[in-house]
């Protein structure tokens, strides 16, 4: 297989500053004091006050620093290092002590050998990753006993459909790499930029699986749908800051959520 990781790091570094100057994420609110965090999540992070909290792939970092800004000692991970790079000038900027590390979610533990009350991570992440056990490993070791793990993430459902939702293209389960060469950003959907991106994607079994199999306990998976992000063509916001797409109404699932507890 072709390096999926220099080919995707590419990806996200040559998108990044679009995604920084992007109405999506609105940086400038953020800036203000804006939370970028969503209900689905929020709702099971809950009390966060003085908690360790590692960010698996936090891009260029508002998230990791909204978990700081409700009193968290957070850390962020990601493999782009324009994205971290940004992150760490972001927090500087607000005068926070958000931390970032650099590099790939796998070679996490060459870089740090803490333990965290949570490990979080957020739409759009897993997808990346062609090996959820390995993946899961690395939640587990970085994870307090009683620790929990925490992730909202769009339904693999989604990722079966073509880009304007109107037929299945992939399959459900985990299968070849998916590999396209693509144009645009989900945030700029007019960028000026093409790219080559290497995916997978991965069914809720294997996922659930493979935390199971790593002395994860699970305490709540919930199912929703509609999207907290209108990042998808064909969308239709249903109620503020809920999206759907279209023509599909109700019909699918979108986003899924976990909390898992890492047992004593």
């Amino acid at each position: 297989m072709e390096d999926y990781l220099e080919i995707n790091r590419k990806a996200w570094n040559d998108r990044t500053e679009f995604h920084i100057a992007s109405e999506f994420y609105n940086q400038r609110e953020f800036l203000q004091g804006k939370n970028s965090l969503n209900e689905i999540e929020l709702s099971l992070l809950r009390a966060i006050q003085n908690k360790k909290i590692l960010h698996l792939q936090c891009h260029f970092g508002q998230d990791t620093i909204s978990l700081s800004r409700l009193g968290a000692i957070a850390t962020g991970v990601d493999f782009s290092d324009k994205a971290i790079d940004f992150a760490k000038k972001t927090a500087k900027e607000l005068k926070l002590d958000t931390q970032f590390i650099n590099c790939d979610i796998y070679s996490l533990p060459h870089f740090s050998n803490e333990k965290f009350d949570i490990v979080f991570t957020s739409y759009g992440t897993i997808g990346w990753l062609p090996d959820l056990e390995k993946w899961a490993n690395i939640v587990a070791m970085f994870l307090k006993p009683g620790g929990k793990f925490i992730m909202a993430d769009f339904h693999p459902v989604v990722w079966m459909f073509d880009n304007n939702f109107k037929e299945i293209q992939y399959r459900y389960f985990k299968d070849e790499p998916i590999i396209e060469e693509l144009t645009g950003t989900y945030a700029e959907k007019n960028a000026p930029i093409s790219r080559k991106e290497i995916s997978w994607n991965h069914s809720l079994s294997e996922l659930i699986n493979s935390l199971l199999k790593q002395n994860l306990e699970l305490n709540e998976f919930h199912e929703y749908d509609c999207s907290p992000y209108d990042c998808f063509n064909e969308t239709v916001e249903i109620n503020p800051g809920k999206f759907r797409i279209k023509h599909l109404k109700n019909k699918i699932p979108m986003v899924y959520s976990i909390l898992a507890t890492k047992k004593p």
